[in-house]
């Protein structure tokens, strides 16, 4: 007998578990998850058992959640599916970035793998979604960029913005409005006193520009090292 597909329920859950750890490796907690999710830490205890219990992930009372490697191969698939919808909807459909995740949110259960990689073929085979986040192959490879949040760097650091985080529209918008994009050349020039905002420095050549900018924002920007020898992390399914 064959079995039954995943609920979209599960796949929202093995997605959001991987993409807690695609750019930093500390585990979910059950608390982080239903915040992320927006449903009751109850109901997050509740899915995690049969999680387990389907083998997707590796999960002990109190600890964090970690995903198997089935449970990788299931969320892969379905970051594929995200954001080859997201970078569809604003390279063809004329989407902005601060209106595709939601959508992309719908249509990733709906759609047949053979619609996805036409998709893929049609987009010309994009490394990346819109915001910046890698697009896994068909075989469940993923190529992450080794990156660091900006609020994490010190003054004098150099590198290029290489993806920002679209929990928040509003964010993104904000971005736009101040023409802050993926591959921006930025350099740490340091705090403003007392704890204030970082002061970056913006661009190249005659666009370059200082700004201020709030903890909220440079903890959602990620940013490619200009060091040398820094290339990218390859994850698989596997």
């Amino acid at each position: 007998m064959k079995s039954s597909a995943p609920s979209s329920s599960i796949e929202d859950y093995v997605k959001v578990i991987y993409s807690f750890t695609e750019w930093q490796e500390k585990p979910i907690t059950s608390s982080q998850l239903a915040q992320r999710l927006g449903v009751a830490n109850s109901s997050v205890s509740e899915m995690v058992r049969k999680l387990k219990d389907q083998g997707l992930v590796d999960h002990q009372p109190y600890s964090a959640i970690r995903l198997t490697a089935p449970g990788t191969t299931l969320a892969l698939s379905m970051v594929r599916r995200h954001r080859l919808i997201e970078t569809y909807l604003v390279q063809e459909l004329g989407y902005s970035w601060d209106e595709v995740h939601d959508e992309a949110e719908l249509l990733e259960h709906a759609v047949s793998d053979t619609f996805i990689n036409r998709m893929e073929a049609k987009l010309g085979n994009p490394l990346r979604d819109p915001h910046g986040d890698p697009i896994p192959s068909a075989d469940g490879v993923v190529d992450v960029p080794v990156a660091s949040a900006m609020e994490e760097l010190d003054p004098g650091h150099t590198g290029r913005i290489t993806r920002i985080s679209d929990d928040n529209p509003d964010l993104l918008r904000y971005l736009a409005a101040e023409n802050i994009n993926l591959d921006s050349a930025v350099e740490v020039m340091g705090r403003k006193p007392f704890g204030g905002a970082m002061v970056v420095r913006i661009g190249s050549g005659e666009d370059v520009r200082d700004i201020d900018l709030a903890d909220e924002i440079t903890a959602a920007l990620w940013v490619h090292s200009e060091k040398p020898h820094s290339g990218c992390i390859v994850r698989n399914a596997g």
